[in-house]
């Protein structure tokens, strides 16, 4: 198991940041908006940082932050994750993953 794949698992809603990316903290802020509780890792903070890094880099996240995984899938950067926003479809998710409740 990757690990990636470990941080993910039985986790509604994860960012993969850095504590310096602007980005990041904007995602990270637009999620929990909504209520939701993301668990985020501040991959220049995480002992295994490089590690993961690399492997979102293998996942194609060009940057790899931010990474916004939602019920252990992959939904993208702040550019996707901005764009279901705006078309209505991000909230849906969350409530799909019950990382919120309405």
């Amino acid at each position: 198991m990757t690990t990636v794949t470990r941080l993910v698992t039985d986790k509604a809603v994860v960012i993969f940041s850095n504590s310096s990316c602007c980005m990041s903290h904007s995602i990270r802020t637009l999620i929990c908006s909504f209520g939701a509780n993301p668990t985020v890792y501040e991959l220049d903070e995480h002992p295994e940082g490089p590690q993961i890094e690399k492997e979102l880099k293998a996942l194609g996240r060009k940057p790899c932050v931010p990474a916004v995984f939602i019920g252990q899938e992959l939904v993208g950067g702040a550019n996707e994750i901005m764009s279901l926003h705006l078309q209505g479809k991000l909230v849906p998710m969350l409530i799909k993953e019950r990382a919120i409740w309405l």
